[in-house]
């Protein structure tokens, strides 16, 4: 899966447009690389988001298949670290 469509499904970003824009500017990295929106993600990657209050970082757990209910969207990203960028 795409990292941008799953950025989306996940929702921790709302619009795949703003995940595009993201990965553009330079501000989503995969595995400490800058990254396309086009590249394809794996089970034990990590996604670093740079945002105003610092780096975000998330490990993929597991690449949905389709479409996930909002409730389960933990199942698929754990929350690795917040620090400053």
């Amino acid at each position: 899966m795409r990292i941008d469509q799953f950025l989306k499904k996940t929702l921790l970003l709302k619009q795949r447009g703003v995940a595009k824009e993201l990965c553009d500017k330079r501000y989503i990295k995969i595995n400490g690389r800058y990254t396309k929106p086009s590249k394809h993600i794996c089970a034990g990657d990590i996604i670093e988001i740079e945002t105003m209050k610092g780096v975000k970082q998330y490990e993929v757990l597991v690449v949905p298949s389709g479409n996930i209910k909002k409730d389960e969207r933990h199942r698929y990203y754990e929350e690795k670290s917040a620090g400053r960028g």
